[in-house]
């Protein structure tokens, strides 16, 4: 599964995604989202998998932790996600927001922590929501403010997998490293 990143986390493109996901800039939803949506059309395979009878590009934003929800007015990754099926469908091309995951408790704040930590925090604490999952086979790209060690969006890839999807793309803001 590809990973892709709009930016690197540093300079402006870190300030950005601080102010909007830590800072309370919830202004900046729509382009951020509107950014996401630009890089869709372009990512390899995303488009060429949609079926005939439907051409839908099913967005699945990485969950959050429900404290860190809490303090950000909302998963913060869902609402980028909305702007980002919106711009998609105003150039026609037709996208849905799948909020097919939710981070199980125990999982921590993964600052500070190295890919074998992250896996092992997110190890078994990432569920599928059949409620907000897509048709069974859809392809989806997978979307996340902030790309560190890659172990998020291979547990939640995985998770996507396992309940018969098919992750086309990771599509990340910005990439750390």
């Amino acid at each position: 599964m590809p990973v892709y990143a709009l930016a690197a986390y540093r300079g402006v493109a870190r300030r950005l995604v601080l102010a909007y996901k830590e800072r309370g800039r919830r202004d900046l939803a729509a382009s951020l989202g509107g950014a996401l949506a630009e890089a869709v059309p372009v990512l390899p395979g995303v488009l060429s998998v949609s079926s005939a009878e439907d051409s839908t590009t099913w967005l699945v934003p990485v969950p959050s932790r429900r404290v860190a929800a809490r303090v950000r007015g909302g998963p913060h990754m869902r609402r980028l996600a909305r702007h980002c099926a919106r711009s998609l469908a105003e150039t026609g091309r037709p996208a849905a927001v799948a909020p097919a995951l939710r981070l199980d408790a125990g999982v921590r704040d993964a600052v500070g922590l190295d890919r074998r930590q992250r896996v092992s925090n997110l190890a078994g604490r990432v569920s599928l929501q059949p409620a907000g999952a897509p048709p069974a086979g859809a392809a989806v790209v997978l979307l996340d403010d902030v790309v560190t060690t890659g172990a998020t969006a291979a547990v939640c890839a995985r998770a996507l997998t396992d309940a018969g999807m098919v992750v086309t793309a990771v599509l990340s803001l910005t990439a750390a490293g």
